[in-house]
């Protein structure tokens, strides 16, 4: 068995996973373990064990899923899954769990995403291709978010993928469109990236709290 070592624990990854659906059948059984995100990228097995970081991860993605969820229930336009579902798309041979991810109500009436169900009950995957992915960097996730699921999320045909960075004074914020050769980021227009998928300008500031601490604004129009 291969094993990962998780501080003082070890964590086995059993010898048969080693392609899509043997990950997937892991991550349904009691075996599959509580820490950590886990990915199956195209033949490789991905952990992140690390510790989540308050201003440059955890804040930020939050932010997107206010706004996003917000916006989407108010014009109607779908579903907003926050931080920990996990996206599975046959095509490109990937399951992983993106910081945040949108399914229009037309892509699930298409069946173009589903809902798949759990072996205990519920659903616990997405299945298919949603209209749009967020990732936020961190210092673990550095590779998987700028190089391997760039190339991933445009095979597994995502329309948008949504790359933010804010580990450091200047933010990074990209929204990467799908075109026939890999995506294609979008311009900027003073300030604001358009998105086609929510048919809205966004832009990424940081300020302040009341308490001195970062602030993060995803502002729309």
């Amino acid at each position: 068995m291969t094993m990962l070592l998780l501080t003082d624990e070890a964590i086995h990854i059993p010898d048969e996973i080693h392609d899509l659906p043997a990950f997937r059948k892991w991550f349904q059984s009691d075996s599959f373990p509580e820490q950590g995100r886990w990915c199956f990228l195209d033949g490789a097995v991905w952990a992140d064990t690390s510790m989540e970081q308050i201003f440059t991860h955890n804040q930020v993605k939050n932010e997107f899923a206010y706004v996003l969820t917000g916006l989407a229930k108010k014009d109607r336009l779908g579903r907003y899954f926050p931080d920990g579902m996990q996206f599975v798309n046959l095509e490109a041979e990937i399951s992983s769990q993106p910081d945040g991810s949108f399914v229009s109500h037309e892509s699930l009436r298409h069946q173009r995403v589903e809902m798949a169900p759990a072996k205990g009950g519920g659903c616990i995957e997405l299945v298919g291709t949603p209209d749009m992915v967020l990732e936020v960097v961190s210092k673990s996730s550095v590779y998987k978010d700028t190089d391997r699921l760039l190339e991933l999320y445009w095979r597994a045909g995502v329309p948008e993928y949504w790359l933010v960075d804010v580990r450091t004074e200047l933010i990074r914020f990209d929204i990467f469109r799908q075109s026939p050769k890999g995506y294609t980021p979008v311009r900027k227009a003073a300030g604001y990236l358009k998105s086609q998928v929510f048919a809205k300008s966004f832009r990424l500031t940081r300020g302040q709290d009341d308490s001195g601490h970062p602030e993060f604004s995803l502002l729309v129009r």
